[in-house]
């Protein structure tokens, strides 16, 4: 048996409605010949007679009645997978994976976010808040459609664009020394507890880059961001965090001050699956992320006063 096709359905349903050749033809926008054709044709798909004819009438068969259900809801269904088709390419539905450094995911993402689903309401939206390591990971299993993170050690299979150099800056207590410094050297550093994030972190691996474990006083090394805020205003230390994340240290009682000499900064990208189209949604959230990163600089000024 041949495949259907929309035009035979479309057809048998109009003459079982018409019940007449002619304006089954002119409602299908067809010729009568070829309505004729198209009808024969179907017939012969099937391999039954759909319709009794006769000089004055157009009866359906009794296979006739039993197929125009079937016709009706293909039909339907055809036009549900179009509907849902141009819904999923109009980005008025689907679902849309981003994975994020939890500083991006905490400060300066909500409000992308907020404004992308102002735009496309229907586009469910989730947000993986991991560490760098996990946030490239979740890309490359397929778990994640995008990633804001560092670049990890290994890229393979993985495209980059650049988004901005977060720069570093040391927090500590009011009544800390440092909080009395215009700009604190790298020197200076070395001489006090630091308190910072784990090892696998893009945080952490900046940092052993400037200022190397040997080189360092008795540690702290927390997870998550609001643990090293309560230690520094505990007094356990100071921090040295990226302007990204300074949005945790706005507190009573702490202080934010640059650092001397080269800016310091952890670079941050949006990051793909290399040779893996994104979906409709995901690459409108994609596009305007890149647009809307130079907004990521004014949020690092916004978040230092």
């Amino acid at each position: 048996m041949s495949d259907l096709s929309t035009r035979q359905l479309r057809a048998f349903l109009a003459l079982a409605q018409e019940r007449h050749f002619t304006r089954a033809a002119q409602r299908c926008h067809l010729t009568q010949p070829a309505f004729s054709a198209v009808i024969r044709g179907l017939e012969s798909t099937l391999g039954t007679r759909l319709f009794d004819r006769s000089t004055r009438s157009v009866e359906l068969t009794p296979s006739g009645v039993v197929f125009a259900g079937s016709a009706q809801r293909l039909l339907g269904e055809f036009a549900l997978v179009q509907s849902d088709l141009g819904d999923f390419l109009a980005q008025r539905h689907g679902r849309v994976t981003i994975a994020a450094l939890p500083s991006l995911a905490a400060g300066w993402l909500p409000s992308v976010l907020a404004r992308f689903h102002a735009s496309y309401p229907g586009i469910r939206m989730v947000v993986l808040d991991t560490l760098a390591e996990r946030c490239v990971d979740a890309v490359l299993r397929g778990e994640a459609d995008m990633a804001l993170a560092a670049l990890a050690d290994d890229m393979s299979g993985l495209d980059s664009q650049f988004l901005h150099a977060d720069r570093f800056y040391v927090v500590c207590p009011a009544a800390h020394p440092l909080a009395t410094v215009e700009r604190v050297r790298t020197a200076d550093l070395a001489r006090w507890p630091l308190v910072h994030m784990a090892r696998h972190s893009s945080v952490r691996r900046r940092l052993d880059q400037l200022l190397p474990a040997s080189q360092r006083q008795g540690d702290f090394e927390v997870e998550h961001l609001a643990t090293a805020t309560g230690l520094v205003q505990a007094g356990l230390g100071i921090a040295v965090m990226p302007a990204m994340t300074l949005f945790h240290f706005r507190r009573p009682g702490l202080v934010i001050r640059p650092i001397a000499g080269r800016a310091l900064t952890r670079s941050l990208y949006l990051i793909t699956r290399r040779g893996r189209s994104l979906s409709p949604a995901s690459a409108a959230l994609a596009e305007q992320v890149i647009a809307w990163r130079d907004e990521i600089a004014q949020a690092e000024l916004a978040m230092q006063q």
